[in-house]
């Protein structure tokens, strides 16, 4: 018997290698072996797998990591330094970035929840900025290093996630 996790495992799969085209149920049954009505018992529709995905797209790649770091007794700097090393740990992470942010192109639905995922995460990065003691405006800050990562995601080719550290680094060096 699969899991539902298996199948929103697949599905994530999927979508980081070949986008959001490749999400159909005929595609996910054939990766996990299962008949359609394992994935309708799971999800009732593709509709509903896809705001399951999207769910735990942001369980797993925002909220656990927000959740990770608030676990900590830390100053605001250790978090965000130990969110940095988080975020640029998994160097698979980009694609599946790259590939939800253009599937969010084309539906609704999906902009809502990249929307929400954007928002969490800035929301997260400026009250870890406004724990600083900076001289620049925190949620700027906060702004600034979110882009950072999104934009070392989006340009072709991507920038390796140790140059992204690099410049996280810099920037950090700078706030001083």
């Amino acid at each position: 018997m699969v899991l539902r996790i298996e199948w929103l495992n697949v599905g994530l799969q999927l979508l980081e290698t070949e986008g959001a085209p490749a999400l159909t149920i005929e595609r996910l049954t054939g990766e996990l072996g299962m008949t359609k009505g394992s994935f309708y018992h799971h999800f009732g529709s593709a509709a509903g797998f896809k705001r399951a995905l999207l769910e735990y797209f942001e369980a797993q790649h925002t909220t656990r990591l927000i959740d990770t770091i608030e676990g900590e007794a830390a100053s605001a700097n250790a978090k965000l330094q130990h969110l940095l090393l988080l975020v640029l740990a998994d160097p698979d992470a980009s694609a599946l970035e790259i590939a939800v942010r253009a599937w969010a192109l084309q539906d609704p639905e999906v902009r809502a929840a990249q929307e929400r995922v954007d928002g969490a995460r800035t929301a997260y990065l400026k009250k870890l900025c406004r724990g600083l003691r900076v001289d620049v405006d925190p949620d700027r800050f906060a702004q600034l290093l979110y882009l950072i990562l999104i934009g070392a995601e989006q340009v072709v080719p991507p920038i390796d996630k140790r140059d992204v550290r690099e410049i996280y680094d810099l920037v950090l060096r700078l706030i001083d």
